[in-house]
């Protein structure tokens, strides 16, 4: 099977949708077709020695729509990225935008003037006699009919997209409105030939019966409000992708290499595998790598919603789209161009904006009937009116407003605007949700299964406690000798007694004769004597049950609180205990409370002995525990909760973890956890918080009660102004809709149903808001005391002035380098940062330069310094 993109051209709404989904699942080796009408893309997964993208492109030709394989290719032969695709979708939005614009604006032009002629009159405007309904009513008449011409010809292609899709008997919204608009004017043209031939009988009466007939100008309208309301949805809708544009934005256009010992600025685009990318303070990181010399501190908040800068020092990974606040480092470059991280969040929430939820069906099946079905009432409603003794100026109105009134285009619009914008607003937040299926299963989650280590914990086991059990021993010594026998081991356990004891600065003694004991523990020597570790198993053989029935006390109370000890010995003698644990994440215990809050059930999944569980669950206040659990059989725990009838979210790290994040209704992976947990994930957490499975469940609640809003409105409009239209209310109330209201209505019905999507741009998780700025509050005090935090008024010490110099000629990236190594060869200059797209230079520097200096720098290098301002 082979999935392919294509663009599809002409989609007004969701009948459109609806039919190119239809005629191409219909295709024999297609296996399935999703058409997002916002992206105007449709993805097909197909057999390729069945159909051909060729067959795939004559079937929607033939329905009445323009497709293309989307090109991979760029002009010069090598591939596009996405931020290139990206600019070509937004600049193909704007042109249509415009083009909304200008046929709207030319419209309402020349329809002002067609209505002061064709009803000026009724509330005394003044007109001339010349085209004046009561002095020359064939002039006003004709007057009317050329002014509404140039209306149609703006709007031809309503006409010609309405009339293609109703000849391939697959109607969409612009067959209404090129069928309604169409009615109006062939009337028009009907009652002007009357008139006509009225004047040669010289019947004043007709031609008086037959002028007030016309519906030129309500031909006209229909077209130029349809418009309006197109204009303002392309509008609305160009705000659905900001968020996505936001994160594209993020990544800087140049930068600074390194090459054969001279730094040269290039293209961000340019960047090759290997490069040595040169970052200074207030610099953005152009690409993903490691820092091979140097350090700094790096805003993330952009990428994993991190509110503190983190340090990062040689050997530390650094992200695209970061922010170097303080420091300076050479990085070398390992992930470029679309292959950064920064690269694959934004196609992955793209890909999940386009994709179908479930809830979307329905619209999608009312959409396949809906304009048939409306075609049908309007001839039904014309021929009732007839029947019923209305004369057929009337029935032929409401036949017209039945057309223009009902709206596909809301139908189509509620559900992918809301998935759209939701998936942006999750990405903003560091959570990237990778389909709209997964976004709506969340909200109907009720279980919420969480593994421990990586997860609930830190992952990474810590000393918590140093026990010296004899007398003569102290804590310093103690932990000198286990630091001398465990720093010969690899065990998880044995690397936290080492990292304890490098914190505290001990020193290491050299153990010789290091012997690990399978599954039990080690032995050593140190100084001549034989000392030994492991778990209370090993020194019960040792030295017998009978007398190890005190330790064996002390550990089970240290079990008991969840950690594991360690036994040392000298010889026969019990030298002391150290316990480690896997710390608990800050923010677990409050985050798991405001789960079970929010009514769902929270269960732990570990591999460890009951009691250590029952510690860890007691500590963050979880009831329900799968202690003991193998690796392989985390799935069937998943699978059993599932049985029972629960939704399942899986939420885990590991590589284990995979299995039962697939299995579980929506897997959430945490944006630490290996690249095979991410992969199997439904939703991928950047920060390391379950404060964000609350926020995505609340999200994801959101969203959905957007989307059945815009369901809601979308249907009770139609069942609702449908009859309304019709003449429902004109026996009892007198009360009849003209045509020109009708498409008013309908040109707003869209407009609402995207700007209720839009409100989630505005949503906030404020749950646990107080526990949250507490744990912010404690980790910059944290590191102010430990002098880490940089200030934020002093965010570069590297410089003490800054002046912007405006500057004309330049032309290429070349430039750029020309006047940055001109500037830089200025005394006292510390920094310099120039841009091509805004044609200036930030110059910084610890002392004052006189602005005739700077100019003459830029003036020796081949440009001109138009201006010198100090920032």
């Amino acid at each position: 099977m082979k999935k392919e993109k294509f663009n599809v051209f002409g989609m007004t709404c969701s009948a459109c949708s609806a039919n190119v989904t239809a005629v191409v699942s219909k295709l024999d080796g297609v296996k399935s077709a999703q058409v997002n009408l916002l992206a105007k893309e449709l993805v097909a997964e197909y057999d390729e020695g069945l159909v051909k993208p060729e067959d795939i492109i004559s079937a929607i030709t033939k329905i009445g729509y323009k497709a293309f394989l989307q090109d991979e290719q760029g002009s010069v032969g090598k591939k596009n990225n996405f931020k290139q695709k990206w600019d070509m979708r937004k600049k193909e939005s704007e042109r249509e935008t415009k083009e909304l614009k200008i046929r709207f604006y030319y419209s309402i032009g020349f329809l002002t003037v067609l209505m002061y002629i064709s009803m000026g009159s009724m509330v005394g405007l003044p007109l001339p006699s010349l085209i004046s309904q009561s002095s020359n009513p064939m002039l006003w008449a004709f007057t009317q009919f050329l002014l509404s011409l140039p209306i149609l010809i703006l709007n031809r292609k309503f006409f010609v997209v309405g009339f293609k899709a109703l000849y391939h008997l697959k109607p969409n919204m612009d067959s209404l409105v090129a069928i309604g608009s169409g009615a109006s004017l062939l009337y028009g043209i009907f009652a002007l030939y009357r008139m006509m031939y009225a004047l040669n009988l010289g019947d004043t009466e007709t031609i008086h019966h037959y002028s007030h007939q016309l519906y030129f100008e309500s031909a006209a309208m229909i077209l130029a409000l349809v418009t309006l309301g197109k204009y303002l949805e392309a509008k609305s809708k160009g705000k659905t992708g900001e968020a996505l544009e936001k994160l594209i934005d993020l990544a800087p256009k140049t930068a600074r290499i390194l090459e054969n010992g001279e730094e040269r600025i290039i293209n961000a685009e340019d960047i090759k595998k290997g490069d040595i990318i040169v970052i200074r303070p207030g610099e953005s990181i152009p690409a993903d790598g490691k820092i091979i010399e140097g350090r700094g501190f790096l805003d993330e908040s952009s990428i994993t919603g991190e509110s503190l800068p983190v340090e990062k020092a040689e050997g530390d990974e650094v992200i695209t789209a970061t922010v170097n606040k303080n420091g300076s480092f050479n990085m070398m470059a390992e992930k470029v161009g679309d292959d950064t991280t920064l690269a694959q969040i934004v196609k992955l929430v793209d890909e999940a904006g386009n994709s179908k939820a479930p809830i979307a069906r329905l619209a999608d099946e009312v959409s396949l009937w809906f304009v048939p079905a409306v075609i049908a009432i309007s001839i039904v409603t014309l021929f009732v009116w007839l029947f019923m003794g209305e004369g057929f100026e009337f029935a032929f109105s409401c036949a017209v407003s039945v057309l223009v009134i009902s709206c596909p285009c809301a139908l189509g619009l509620a559900t992918p605007v809301a998935i759209m914008v939701g998936t942006g607003k999750a990405a903003e937040l560091g959570i990237l949700v990778k389909s709209a299926q997964s976004l709506e299963t969340l909200s109907k989650i009720d279980t919420v299964i969480l593994d421990k280590t990586g997860t609930i914990t830190e992952g990474s086991p810590i000393v918590t406690d140093i026990i010296p059990m004899k007398k003569s021993l102290s804590e310093k010594e103690f932990l000198r000798l286990a630091y001398a026998i465990e720093n010969k081991s690899e065990h998880p356990l044995a690397q936290a007694v080492i990292a304890r004891a490098k914190e505290e600065n001990i020193p290491l003694e050299d153990a010789e004769e290091f012997l690990v004991i399978p599954g039990k523990g080690a032995s050593a020597k140190i100084s001549g004597r034989d000392y030994v570790t492991g778990s209370l198993k090993l020194f019960k053989e040792l030295l017998g049950a009978e007398n190890t029935a005190k330790l064996e006390e002390k550990i089970e109370s240290i079990a008991q609180m969840g950690k594991t000890p360690l036994i040392f010995a000298q010889g026969r003698e019990i030298l002391g205990i150290i316990a480690v644990a896997d710390a608990l994440k800050p923010t677990s215990a409050y985050a798991i409370k405001l789960l079970k809050d929010m009514g769902r059930d929270v269960i732990m999944l570990t591999g460890d002995n009951r009691t250590t569980a029952a510690a860890i669950a007691k500590q963050v206040g979880i009831e329900h525990i799968m202690s003991e659990v193998l690796p392989s059989d985390k799935e069937k725990c998943v699978r059993e909760e599932q049985e029972k009838g629960h939704k399942v979210v899986m939420v885990g790290d590991g590589i284990n973890d995979s299995p039962a994040l697939t299995r579980a209704d929506v897997g959430i992976a945490v944006g630490k956890g290996t690249d095979i947990a991410i992969e199997s994930a439904d939703v991928v957490l950047m920060k390391d918080s379950l404060f964000d499975i609350v926020t995505s469940l609340n999200l994801s609640t959101a969203v959905i009660k957007n989307i059945r809003m815009n369901l809601f409105w979308a249907l009770f409009y139609n069942v609702l102004c449908i009859p309304l239209a019709a003449g429902i209310l004109y026996y009892p109330f007198k009360l009849h809709l003209n045509p020109m209201f009708g498409a008013l209505a309908m040109s707003l019905s869209s407009v609402c149903v995207v700007t209720n999507a839009l409100r989630l741009r505005f949503f906030k998780d404020d749950s646990g808001k107080e526990f949250k700025d507490k744990l912010l509050s404690a980790e910059i005090a944290k590191r102010e005391a430990k002098k880490e935090t940089p200030k934020e008024e002093n965010k570069t010490e590297e410089f003490k002035m800054k002046k912007t110099v405006s500057i004309e000629g330049m032309m290429c990236m070349h430039c750029v380098s020309h006047v940055d190594q001109a500037l830089r060869g200025l005394e006292n200059v510390t920094d310099v940062k120039v841009s091509l797209e805004n044609k200036n230079a930030e110059v910084f520097s610890d002392a004052d330069i006189p602005d005739e200096k700077i100019k003459s720098a830029v003036k020796n290098a081949g440009y001109e310094a138009t201006s010198v301002k100090l920032s």
